[in-house]
């Protein structure tokens, strides 16, 4: 399972992926991981734990664009202790037996 958990000032949320199943961040209420902070899309990227375990992130044409490491990315595969940063907000990426 992979986690990813908010880091900085904001309020600690976390974040769980099960194998083989992909979820959405985003401002919307339609967003499977709600993030209600300005510069985050309605429906900002989507994020991915493929059948081999790996956990790939797609921007979903974000106004602001999705980051991991600081560097903008369109699709990613994210290591665990990597940083994702949507919007302003930073999630690190974490397995559970991290």
């Amino acid at each position: 399972m992979w986690i990813l958990r908010t880091t900085g000032d904001l309020p600690e949320k976390t974040f769980r992926l099960l194998p083989d199943t992909f979820k959405t961040i985003g401002r919307a209420t339609g967003a499977n991981f709600i993030i209600d902070e300005p510069l985050v899309s309605r429906v900002h990227c989507r994020v991915e734990v493929l059948p081999s375990g790996v956990l790939e992130v797609t921007d979903l044409n974000s106004t602001n664009g999705t980051f991991v490491n600081g560097a903008q990315v369109a699709k990613a595969t994210l290591a665990s202790g990597d940083r994702l940063t949507v919007g302003r907000v930073e999630l690190i990426a974490l397995t559970d037996v991290d």
